[in-house]
């Protein structure tokens, strides 16, 4: 898998592969030593696994971006991997393209799992989520009651456009109003968002 990872990024000009890890300990060390702009992180590994690499590198190097990859779109350690502040997951068998976009979105400081995939896959992993009865985190108090409308719209998996549409804005006032959910809540991306729509019970399983 890293041999052909390789192939395909060493044919971009824009692209350039620092190192390559067997395991997450050996992760978190290159990722130290060599300061990625991405990293292509599998989950399943010998040793320290991928949600607890992905965790001490953006905790060393928050400016890194984590990609989790999984052999299903739904795999049970992807909400985990999330919650460890990866910037969203991709499959194992995407096509070359779909990988070198991902990596690019990711570069530009965006996530690259659709609102959709991410409530699936929270859905799924719904046995991870926090108990009703958990304290509301104190943070969703710094918004306003249409910035909490606007997240409470994002956790349920709808695009800028579709949010625009039902709640009768234009597309780049919800925009707008989403960057300033993502500063006041200090997350890093619409995925984060989502999770912490869940986390707080703003949205819950279907």
């Amino acid at each position: 898998m890293r041999v052909a990872f390789n192939l395909v990024l060493d044919s971009q000009p824009d692209l350039t592969v620092v190192g390559e890890a067997g395991d997450g300990a050996e992760a978190v060390r290159l990722a130290r030593r060599s300061r990625p702009d991405v990293v292509l992180m599998d989950v399943r590994m010998p040793g320290m696994d991928g949600i607890e690499a992905t965790t001490r590198i953006i905790t060393a190097r928050p400016e890194t971006k984590v990609l989790i990859l999984t052999t299903f779109d739904l795999d049970e350690y992807a909400f985990a991997g999330l919650r460890a502040g990866a910037s969203g997951f991709l499959i194992k068998n995407a096509r070359p393209e779909e990988l070198l976009a991902a990596i690019r979105t990711v570069a530009s400081g965006d996530a690259v799992v659709s609102p959709r995939v991410t409530r699936r896959l929270l859905e799924t992993c719904a046995h991870q989520l926090p108990t009703a009865d958990k304290p509301t985190d104190d943070r969703l108090g710094r918004l306003t009651a249409r910035e909490r409308e606007i997240l409470t719209e994002v956790g349920k998996g709808k695009s800028n456009a579709e949010i625009a549409t039902d709640l009768h804005l234009a597309e780049a006032t919800v925009k707008t109003h989403l960057g300033r959910v993502l500063v006041k809540l200090e997350l890093r991306d619409r995925v984060q968002a989502v999770v912490f729509a869940y986390e707080t019970r703003l949205v819950t399983p279907s």
